[in-house]
């Protein structure tokens, strides 16, 4: 059983910063970020892997968004910069045990964190 504890969404005006943080309990394939407006089906953002560190951006997000780990805290990082209202969501961070797994597939990730909100003023 992997548990995942999200923080550091909020409330953030266009063009500004956030950092979310995903904390994991256990040992995992990979961990993802995914996001769901209001209204919109849930969509992959990013994913790193923690076999080979390969990293995955959904196009949105290339150039402004820059995911990482610390193996030691045994937690993921999803830096947000350069936020614009459109990325206003539930940002959820989720681990696959799966070798197999698709970066933005959320089927193949088999546990969630709670979700944390993210909202960008415009």
């Amino acid at each position: 059983q992997v548990q995942l504890v999200e923080s550091g969404g909020g409330l953030v005006q266009d063009g500004g910063s956030l950092r979310l943080s995903c904390a994991a309990s256990g040992r995992t394939y990979a961990i993802a970020w995914f996001r769901q407006a209001p209204g919109k089906e849930r969509e992959g953002v990013s994913c790193i892997s923690n076999l080979d560190d390969s990293t995955y951006y959904v196009d949105s997000v290339k150039g402004r968004f820059t995911i990482s780990r610390d193996n030691a805290k045994n937690t993921v990082y999803l830096q947000m910069n350069s936020l614009k209202p459109e990325d206003t969501a539930i940002y959820y961070c989720a681990a696959t045990l799966r070798s197999d797994y698709d970066p933005i597939g959320p089927e193949y990730y088999n546990y969630w964190g709670q979700g944390t909100q993210v909202t960008v003023s415009s």
